[in-house]
């Protein structure tokens, strides 16, 4: 519990902390946040895409959406579009997009706050998740590891998209968020196969996030920080 503790703990103070770190938000981007995608995406590859097919048995044993034959793997499917439409939402109304296209400021407002809701979800899922590691410890330590790399990935985003208001408030709710979500985990106990669907939801929106911030031309992100971070979690996940 202890260790649990110290983690989620140390998820929070990602988003509360991450916007003093000024060079992250630089252009070229900065390699420590390539190599932090990098990261993101392995741990989805190499540990939480190869659960989904242990998830998928889990799920059908327990007739739980079986009549679809690719249940789990729909689900992250579902993850990523979900967050690829909130993406697309927040870009079109960003403060950045005021110039060309002004727009009221309760609307651009409004927007923040479904941008910052989803997320707020999305962290509170991932601080449930965690309660669900407590007895794995190589598998806790790579969750922490690998969803703190993706929640500093994210918050980059989040501070180009709304800046002032993400600064002042919304950092703080996504915090918050993570914290409520692993209080929930531990009063809270739902069967395996619900586990099973909420981390195929989750992987989906990582592998999302994570390239969405990666792949954009105007990012100008580095390979090479990418693929060593990809590689070196890789590494650890093979033989660990």
């Amino acid at each position: 519990m202890g260790l649990q503790i110290a983690f989620i703990i140390g998820l929070a103070a990602v988003h509360i902390f991450a916007s003093r770190l000024r060079k992250l938000s630089a252009v070229p981007r900065s390699a420590w946040l390539s190599l932090a995608g990098g990261v993101s995406v392995a741990y989805v590859f190499i540990h939480i895409f190869p659960a989904l097919s242990d998830a998928h048995e889990t799920i059908n044993a327990h007739g739980l959406l079986a009549v679809l034959e690719h249940n789990a793997y729909i689900v992250a499917l579902i993850g990523l579009a979900v967050f690829y439409g909130l993406e697309q939402v927040a870009t079109k109304y960003s403060h950045k997009g005021q110039q060309e296209n002004p727009v009221n400021f309760q609307k651009l407002k409004g927007v923040f706050w479904i941008h910052i809701g989803s997320f707020s979800l999305y962290n509170a899922l991932i601080g449930y998740l965690l309660v669900y590691r407590n007895n794995e410890l190589p598998a806790i330590i790579f969750f922490f590891l690998a969803m703190s790399a993706h929640f500093l990935v994210n918050d980059q985003g989040l501070v180009r998209h709304h800046r002032d208001i993400y600064l002042s408030k919304g950092r703080w709710v996504l915090a918050a968020a993570v914290i409520v979500g692993w209080l929930i985990g531990l009063s809270v106990d739902v069967s395996e196969p619900i586990i099973s669907l909420l981390y195929a939801f989750v992987a989906g929106g990582i592998v999302l996030n994570v390239l969405k911030e990666e792949l954009p031309e105007d990012r100008h992100s580095r390979f090479w920080p990418f693929a060593l971070g990809a590689l070196s979690c890789t590494v650890l996940l093979s033989f660990s």
